[in-house]
């Protein structure tokens, strides 16, 4: 196990007025964070909790207008918040986050008593994984899903790439409103097109650096996880194989200027890295992940998560904080406790889920124990 002082994690959770939690203040230690309760009993919102520490919208995607009490005084229009005081490499950070009451839907975040520029701050200070029930289907579903997967991966390594990717996004979306509304206006749209253009071939060629060493990761991988191969299907992607960026720039740009009637008619942009997929395959059965069966499916994900915060721990010092809703149900004995120990090992803090304290003897000492009943927390009984 690394030392406390290599390690990442939270020692304090605040939350106020966040989903089924009216107060809530809990203090733990960098072990691994095992919370078992009956379904409902406001074990993810924790995990969602935590999510929020780190930039993007959280694990449930949620609108931030949904993620506040529902019965609190000001609902809908109430706020909420979560607090956090992590220890890293650097010694303690205080991180607050939330939605200011009113009708808006703006996330303020505070980082050591100071505004923070924008939620992509965080991404210095942590950086989050997490699986969860809902992704049991990344693989038969939509690419979205999965390009999201991707780059909140990537996020661990380059915490600009969350920044990139937003900028991306805000000039796609402009362009779209523009084609939509019949607003040709050439050198409006050329300015949004040049800015795709900057941003995406930089996002392309994040994802590309990040599936490199996520390759060398997964191949040199031991244990009962199974060896998973990973691929990019993306046209930028593809260019970058041969273009230099520079290049890439000026054919992605040319590409959004000739597809502008195209994309008028279908209210929204064809090509570009937002369609980029990320392709999983069981490499030891040679076959495409979705293929697979539901726990063998889980299995690869979680080779997934283990290669990326090895990486991650090897190039930034420190992993991801990790977590984990409901992933020890899916798998037998021998994964389970392999999955223990590797967690145990790692530079930064896990939190687990689950119904059944038992499925989590594994860990022995090496975890602590919480137990969550009707949006409370107490220490659980060990038997």
């Amino acid at each position: 196990m690394a030392a406390d002082g290599e390690r990442i994690g939270v020692t304090r959770l605040t939350l106020t007025d966040f989903r089924a939690y009216a107060h809530l203040r809990l203090d733990v230690d960098l072990r691994p964070v095992v919370l078992t309760g009956h379904n409902g009993a406001g074990k993810t919102n924790l995990l969602e909790a935590l999510s929020f520490l780190s930039p993007g919208r959280g694990l449930r995607r949620a609108k931030l207008s949904e993620v506040g009490r529902r019965d609190a005084p000001a609902a809908p229009y109430g706020g909420w918040a979560v607090a956090a005081r992590v220890h890293g490499p650097l010694g303690d950070v205080t991180i607050g986050t939330g939605r200011e009451p009113g009708p808006g839907d703006r996330r303020t975040v505070h980082i050591d008593g100071e505004t923070a520029r924008s939620q992509g701050d965080l991404g210095h200070y942590v950086t989050a994984l997490w699986l969860t029930p809902d992704m049991d289907r990344l693989f038969q579903e939509g690419a979205s899903g999965r390009r999201r997967f991707l780059d909140r991966m990537v996020y661990g390594l380059d915490p600009a790439h969350a920044a990139r990717t937003a900028a991306y996004e805000t000039a796609m979306r402009q362009r779209n409103r523009l084609l939509r509304d019949g607003r040709m206006d050439k050198a409006w749209l050329a300015g949004l097109e040049d800015a795709m253009a900057t941003h995406g071939v930089a996002v392309a060629a994040a994802r590309r650096d990040f599936m490199g060493r996520l390759t060398a990761a997964l191949a040199e991988a031991e244990g009962p996880f199974p060896r998973a191969g990973v691929a990019l299907d993306g046209l930028v992607e593809g260019w970058l194989d041969t273009l230099p960026a520079v290049d890439a720039e000026d054919r992605l740009r040319d590409a959004l200027a000739a597809a502008r009637r195209r994309d008028a008619e279908a209210g929204t942009t064809a090509e570009g890295p937002h369609r980029t997929d990320l392709k999983v395959t069981h490499a030891g059965k040679g076959v495409p992940a979705e293929q697979c069966s539901t726990g063998e499916q889980k299995a690869v994900l979680i080779a997934l998560v283990l290669a990326q915060a090895r990486i991650q721990a090897s190039l930034r010092g420190t992993a991801p904080l990790l977590l984990l809703d409901e992933v020890a149900a899916h798998l037998d004995d021998d994964r389970r406790r392999a999955l223990f120990d590797r967690l145990a090992a790692l530079g930064a803090q896990s939190w687990l889920t689950g119904t059944d304290h038992a499925l989590f003897a594994g860990f022995g000492d090496r975890a602590q124990y919480l137990t969550v009943k009707d949006a409370s927390v107490s220490a659980a009984r060990l038997s």
